[in-house]
């Protein structure tokens, strides 16, 4: 079996099983449109001194050679979302892209590691993610979100929301998910095949880089 064969094996499965979770159980969607994001390298990431920031990581390829996470939430959506939630909480969010790396404990910790208020988000393509703070070990974390399958817009803005929190020095209650022990099962094929391709736009000479980030709607 090739890559392409495998790749359309999963695809048809995969359409089966979504068209299933459909009819069974409609996600919770918020009331504006999905957004459209233009993400614009600026300049090697730096350190912050605001103690009222959070930093956001994100992989070489998000936004750029894939639009949208395992269950097809829009990654301008999920940036929207998660820099909403932070906002909420009166702080602000900057956004960085890693090269060197797509080990979400690594990116979180690392954008951590520069955030002014030692607080980061790490958020695989496939939607994976992370609240860390950068005292901690890298594989240890304040939250994760490890079930992409199970992580729509809902459950970003909360990711923001409470990363904000512990950025104030509150110790918020978990943002709740769904817990479906056959995610794992449905999805694993997909996962790998994404995360194969993740890989190939890691740079591991590369610096993080700084972004703008635009919605066009």
């Amino acid at each position: 079996m090739n890559e392409e064969l495998i790749r359309k094996v999963i695809a048809e499965v995969m359409a089966e099983v979504m068209a299933g979770e459909k009819r069974a159980a409609p996600r919770t969607e918020l009331s504006a449109p999905a957004a459209a994001v233009k993400i614009t390298e600026l300049e090697k990431a730096t350190k912050g001194v605001n103690p009222k920031e959070v930093v956001l990581a994100i992989t070489p390829g998000f936004g750029v050679h894939f639009q949208g996470t395992i269950i097809d939430v829009p990654h301008g959506e999920v940036i929207r979302q998660i820099m909403a939630g932070v906002e909420e909480e009166g702080l602000t969010c900057r956004v960085i892209r890693v090269y060197h790396t797509a080990d979400v404990a690594f990116m979180s910790h690392y954008a951590a590691r520069l955030s002014g208020s030692g607080i980061g988000i790490g958020v695989l393509c496939r939607g994976t993610a992370i609240i860390h703070q950068r005292d901690l070990a890298p594989l240890n974390n304040l939250e994760l979100f490890p079930q992409s399958p199970l992580l729509d817009a809902e459950v970003f803005r909360a990711i923001g929301r409470n990363a904000a929190k512990y950025a104030k020095g509150e110790q918020p209650i978990p943002v709740a998910t769904r817990n479906d022990p056959m995610a794992r099962p449905r999805f694993q094929g997909l996962a790998a095949l994404l995360h194969n391709k993740e890989m190939r736009y890691l740079d591991r000479k590369r610096p993080p880089m700084e972004v703008k980030v635009e919605f066009t709607r």
